[in-house]
């Protein structure tokens, strides 16, 4: 047995086609993170994020790794002093969060939708803390869908000031906060998924639930169905999910920021020269 401890940090649940339970694991010490998938392991069955694990062997076919169950040993949950206790994610802070949002504010003159970001920065906080962005993909931990809505918010904090287009930054502020709404409806608090990510999915919920509070708020229709748009259009390409693609500038902001925080996450949680479906390449550290 490897001697090597791995913290986990990630954990989804997952059927092979013959109908063999599995686990992908995220998981990391000071050196390295690596994607495994851990053949014939029952969902209820160890290990938890936050606990450690030892590997006996692990097979690499084309930058893909895998372990049988077998050769997979559980350690115990880690706790504060522990080495690798500062790898596990967590979110970021209310204080964090409060100073970004009032930063922005700065830029806004609009105070009906100042009114709305203020209010739902208040009331959003709690649950983007406790739930994840994705089950596997980017921000996969309870609290990833705060730190991910943060990232784009506190990027647009530097890059508004650098524009020489006249936006309406309370319209990307707006969108970044409901973009991803929806997903406190795809998964449980766990990052398991639940039957409205596939009756509806979260760009629906999200842009449904921002037209909801913004016709209740008294904003005028036609500035609704731009701020709207921006949420329905983040994704980018049709192929990618989005209803709309991207047709005005305070949209293809929302995106590329969507995009940035995203992708340079799941960089940040793959192994050195792992291959990644989702950016179509391998990655290097």
């Amino acid at each position: 047995m490897n001697n090597e401890d791995f913290l986990v940090i990630g954990r989804t649940n997952g059927t092979t086609r013959n109908g063999s339970p599995y686990v992908m694991l995220k998981v990391a010490n000071k050196t390295e993170t690596l994607n495994i998938n851990v053949w014939d392991v029952m969902p209820t069955a160890g290990p938890a994020v936050g606990q450690t694990v030892r590997f006996a062997s692990i097979k690499d076919n084309a930058g893909k790794k895998s372990c049988a169950g077998i050769d997979m040993l559980v350690g115990s949950e880690v706790k504060a002093g522990h080495p690798l206790y500062d790898l596990l994610p967590r979110p970021i802070s209310r204080d964090t969060w409060d100073a970004c949002i009032r930063h922005l504010i700065e830029y806004c003159t609009d105070s009906q939708l100042v009114t709305v970001i203020r209010d739902f920065a208040d009331k959003l906080y709690r649950p983007y803390s406790e739930y994840p962005a994705a089950t596997n993909v980017h921000h996969a931990f309870p609290g990833g869908l705060l730190n991910h809505t943060y990232q784009m918010l506190h990027m647009f904090e530097g890059l508004y000031p650098c524009l020489p287009y006249p936006i309406k930054p309370e319209r990307v502020v707006l969108a970044v906060m409901f973009h991803d709404y929806g997903k406190v409806y795809e998964y449980n608090r766990q990052g398991d998924t639940q039957p409205e990510m596939y009756l509806l999915g979260h760009i629906y919920l999200s842009a449904h639930k921002l037209n909801n509070v913004l016709d209740e708020k008294g904003i005028p229709q036609e500035e609704v169905k731009r701020i709207v748009h921006c949420v329905l259009a983040h994704h980018g390409e049709r192929e990618y999910g989005s209803p709309v693609v991207p047709c005005t500038q305070e949209a293809s902001i929302v995106t590329y920021l969507d995009n940035i925080s995203a992708k340079t996450d799941i960089m940040e949680g793959a192994g050195d020269m792992e291959q990644n479906y989702y950016l179509g390449t391998h990655v290097v550290k």
